[in-house]
């Protein structure tokens, strides 16, 4: 499994090695030894799985502490654009976004640590995403930020997604103060 950093303070993707033949193929999709080398001792404790339709948006959606969440995430079925926010307001690349696309045929994985607001839109029916979680889900904690705020300038690839009352409904960056 390759490691690639990002300029974003540790954030990374994880690119695994596929072994294919007349069968199909195998990879490991997570190996805590290699991860720990890059993102040092961290325990994940909860799995989620979404399926969703092409023109879904989720997000952008983070918890705050106690309760912030670092995230493994991969798509199993399908493609998404997958977008991560820095929400840390003493770093660098603080209001910067990553988005990349990760899909079953290329099994490319992201790691969102916690301090980012984390979404993606599905761009394949029946997009199967699944995500490992360093921390419980705890719903009143949970933000969630515009996903079409113009200060965020993220190009999604539809300027009218398939929303959840919670997403219509999300803060604009410049208006919530952040708690990382």
């Amino acid at each position: 499994m390759q490691v690639i950093p990002t300029r974003f303070a540790g954030l990374f993707i994880l690119e695994p090695k596929v072994f294919g033949d007349h069968r199909g193929y195998f990879f490991e999709s997570y190996r805590q030894d290699v991860f720990e080398a890059a993102a040092g001792p961290i325990a994940f404790v909860q799995d989620n799985e979404s399926m969703s339709n092409r023109g879904i948006l989720r997000g952008l959606h983070f918890q705050n502490p106690p309760y912030a969440q670092g995230k493994l995430v991969r798509v199993v079925q399908g493609a998404v654009l997958d977008v991560a926010v820095d929400v840390r307001k003493d770093s660098p690349t603080y209001g910067e976004h990553i988005a990349i696309e990760l899909s079953a045929e290329n099994k490319t994985m992201l790691y969102v640590p916690p301090g980012f607001a984390h979404g993606f839109y599905t761009l394949q029916d029946q997009t199967i995403f699944q995500y490992k979680c360093t921390g419980y889900y705890h719903p009143q904690a949970e933000v969630s930020l515009a996903w079409n705020d113009p200060h965020l300038a993220i190009q999604w690839p539809d300027l009218n997604p398939i929303l959840s009352a919670k997403d219509v409904n999300g803060l604009s960056f410049s208006g919530f103060s952040s708690p990382f």
